[in-house]
């Protein structure tokens, strides 16, 4: 049997990795930020002797697009120092890894004149904000010390059940406001965290070759036509999600107008890659649905928050 530590655990992709893999009746251990510090050399250290894993996944990571422009350090130190520090220890115990990675990588730009075709895993990066340039850094830190067994596994545009994301606040919008205005010229692929999760174990299972793999929804949109989506699964008049262009928005960190990924690698493996993204929103939409609501009722029952001072 497997045996799995997955770094990251209390995350929204961990949190759905650990139980996918315990579901399977796999041999998992899900370690959160406070039962481990990937920052910290001697808690790496002490998490891979003591678990003794045949794979690690990192979803630990510093994730704030924004906080990252004026804190590049700190995040470089997560998503770059960290990833290190798991790669040097699985190099040292004999073990797999997974980087899960992102589509911050690329540039964004589409390849404007090549008619906005997705990215290839081969392709080379250009990261265009400080979380990209270390995430990107955390990717080879890995290949570089685990040439025969670091996986780079890049996603985007995440939305799951344990963890805010752009799906359960369009919920809680609906019910908030008359109407919402939302990005129309930014591309994307909505993918749900369970996806990935279940593709990062049909990865290791296939004992697919080293290397990069895209770990996206099919097909693309834009955050305008995922929030009409989600207004219809919610009975909701999908005209009231407005258009509105990227620049209406002042944010330290560009966003990339078009960051599709392809998924070659997949095809190469003999795996499916993961399927449409409406598809995919419609099976995980009662689950998130249910985990925003509960949410809400629960803190409507705990009472008003008050601040005195």
């Amino acid at each position: 049997m497997t045996r799995w530590l997955v770094a990251g655990a209390g995350g929204m992709l961990g949190t759905d990795l650990v139980a996918a893999l315990a579901a399977r009746g796999e041999a998992v251990t899900g370690m959160d930020r406070a039962s481990l510090d990937v920052t910290n050399a001697q808690a790496v250290t002490d998490a891979i002797a003591s678990c003794t894993p045949d794979v690690v996944v990192n979803c630990a990571a510093w994730t704030a697009v924004d906080g990252a422009e004026a804190s590049e350090e700190q995040a470089l130190a997560v998503n770059a120092g960290g990833a290190a520090r798991l790669a040097a220890g699985c190099a040292a115990a004999g073990a797999r890894m997974v980087q899960v990675s992102t589509d911050y990588v690329f540039a964004g730009d589409g390849f404007a004149g090549d008619g906005g075709r997705p990215y290839a895993e081969d392709d080379v990066p250009a990261p265009r904000t400080a979380y990209g340039r270390t995430k990107l850094a955390g990717e080879r830190a890995v290949l570089d010390r685990l040439p025969g067994s670091g996986y780079i596994v890049r996603t985007a545009w995440l939305y799951g059940a344990h963890g805010g994301n752009f799906v359960r606040t369009m919920i809680k919008l609906e019910d908030q406001r008359p109407t919402v205005d939302v990005v129309d010229d930014q591309h994307g692929q909505p993918t749900w965290t369970a996806d990935v999760a279940s593709q990062i174990i049909a990865l290791i299972h296939a004992a697919a070759p080293p290397g990069i793999y895209h770990a996206t929804s099919s097909g693309q949109t834009t955050w305008f036509g995922l929030a009409r989506e989600i207004f219809g699964l919610l009975g909701a008049d999908p005209a009231r999600v407005r258009p509105v262009p990227s620049s209406t928005l002042s944010r330290p960190a560009p966003r990339p107008a078009y960051s599709v990924l392809g998924h070659s690698a997949w095809a190469r493996l003999g795996v499916p890659p993961i399927g449409e993204w409406r598809t995919a929103l419609h099976r995980a939409f009662p689950e998130l649905l249910a985990a925003q609501r509960g949410e809400v009722a629960g803190a409507a029952a705990s009472g008003p928050s008050v601040q005195i001072g």
